[in-house]
Parts: structure tokens; sequence; C-alpha cells
């Protein structure tokens, strides 16, 4: 038999530890933590009622202050955020979603995907064959098969997000060691 827990009431000490708390467990934005600490009042509001516009500068405060203090860093978050999509094998497109969604502005978003441009010549055909590697598409799959899985192999990264130029260039690469020494 489960029982409800009942919120706490929200004071700004509360906030705070609950910002922290999360902080430790999680990288955030600050748009994406701003989110998590609104459902915390959203819940603690239904309970015991109060002005949720009022809380909600507390929670102003309580970023500004761990911004302030270094703990959410927007520019650190959408660089590390990229990078790690990019290890996924995820095109550029699908890394600007992701980091909007995240609630990232689109000035870091484009200097974070910038950044990642000054690592790889093209980061999307570097992701791309990652993706094929991982998921053992075109070259990475078996030779006699690969034919027969042409058409299916370009639709799994044009639904990853990748151009047909880039699609095509992974997919019908000679050797799947014409790709390595592109990532190298």
């Amino acid at each position: 038999m489960a029982v409800d827990r009942i919120p706490p009431k929200i004071t700004p000490s509360y906030l705070e530890n609950a910002a922290l708390h999360y902080l430790e467990r999680f990288a955030a934005s600050s748009a994406g933590l701003r989110r998590v600490l609104a459902r915390k009042i959203d819940r603690s509001l239904a309970h015991w009622g109060g002005e949720r516009g009022e809380h909600m500068a507390a929670v102003d405060a309580v970023i500004a202050k761990l911004t302030g203090l270094g703990y959410l860093n927007d520019a650190a978050y959408a660089e590390m955020k990229t990078r790690a999509l990019h290890r996924q094998g995820k095109a550029t497109r699908v890394i600007r979603a992701t980091l909007a969604a995240k609630g990232v502005d689109s000035e870091l978003t484009d200097q974070a995907v910038d950044a990642l441009a000054d690592e790889h010549l093209h980061p999307d055909l570097a992701a791309a064959i990652r993706l094929a590697k991982k998921r053992r598409l075109g070259p990475f799959r078996l030779a006699e098969a690969r034919a027969a899985f042409r058409a299916k192999d370009m639709a799994i990264l044009a639904r990853a997000g990748f151009d047909f130029d880039t699609v095509r260039q992974v997919i019908d690469a000679d050797s799947s060691e014409v790709l390595d020494e592109i990532l190298d």
C-alpha cells in the first residue's frame, strides 16, 4: 500500500538545498534547473496553497546565486552536452534541437557547435561514421549483406538527422578503414 508523501512547504533554503541536491546528481542548464524547482513548487502549492509568483522569485535568486558560485554554467553545459551527443553519433541539427529543448540560449548553442567544428573538419561526417560503426551499418556490415541492407542503412542515418551527401558518403565508402582514417 503506497502512501502519498506530503510535499514540504517551500522556503528559500529548501529551494537552494533542492537545487544543490539536483546538481550533485545531474548536469543541468539554468532553464532545466528552473523547471525542476518549478515542479517542486507546483506540488507544494497544490497541497499547501499559496502564490506561485513569490516562490518563482526565490527560484530566480537561487539560480543567480548558484550561477555566481559557478555551480551553474550554461556555456560549459552546452559544450559538455554537445561533445557527449557528438560522441554518440548525433547530427549537429539534433544537437541544436536537444540543447534548445534543455533551454540553452541559441548563442551558447552556436558557440558549442562551432567549438565542435574547430575539433573536426566535418563534425556531421565524424558523427555519422561513429553511428555507422556503433550500429554496424554500411562498410561496418558483413560484405555479403551490404548491398541488401543499403537502403535500410541509409534510412537509419537519415532519420538520425544527417543530410543525404553525408549518408551516401558513409554508406558507400569502400571500406571501414577508409572511414576510420577520417575519424583519426
